[in-house]
């Protein structure tokens, strides 16, 4: 294991390990791409991938507030990556949907993403990222706010 690692608890474990890969994926996408792509610009193509969403729809996924969520899809879509239209069932809400050099970029980046999983795989074994997924596909209780008030009590 790695000593900067062996030592941070669970949370902080968990969230190392995140910036790590995000930070590989990124570097890896950099090394043939000029067009920089924010995390949460990841996040929301990878929300409307192959369909076409309302931006409220997308908003509630990313679960930050409609203007964030908004600035984003702008500089998406002031990269080419998205189109914006007008929602045929309602005329105040706007739909979503990839470009085709969005479709094309995100799947460059899927590549990117399952090369990381392939290595990741290569090192811990397959039933150990087997169970690792099943773990963290599990309910965790995190959204039970008896725990916060447990801790609340002390």
């Amino acid at each position: 294991m790695n000593s900067k690692l062996y030592n941070l608890d669970l949370l902080d474990l968990i969230s190392e390990l995140y910036i790590r890969l995000r930070s590989l994926n990124n570097q890896l996408w950099h090394q043939s791409h000029d067009l920089h792509i924010s995390n949460s610009e990841w996040f929301i193509m990878a929300r409307i991938y192959k369909k076409q969403v309302t931006i409220s729809y997308v908003a509630r996924q990313m679960e930050i507030s409609r203007q964030a969520t908004h600035k984003f899809i702008k500089n998406l879509e002031s990269k080419g990556l998205v189109e914006i239209n007008k929602a045929q069932h309602n005329n105040k809400d706007k739909c979503i949907q990839l470009t085709q050099l969005g479709e094309e970029c995100f799947e460059q980046n899927k590549a990117i993403r399952e090369t990381l999983e392939a290595k990741i795989i290569a090192s811990i074994g397959a039933e150990q990222a087997d169970q690792l997924v099943q773990i963290l596909n599990m309910d965790w209780g995190l959204d039970d706010t008896s725990a916060l008030q447990v801790y609340e009590s002390r």
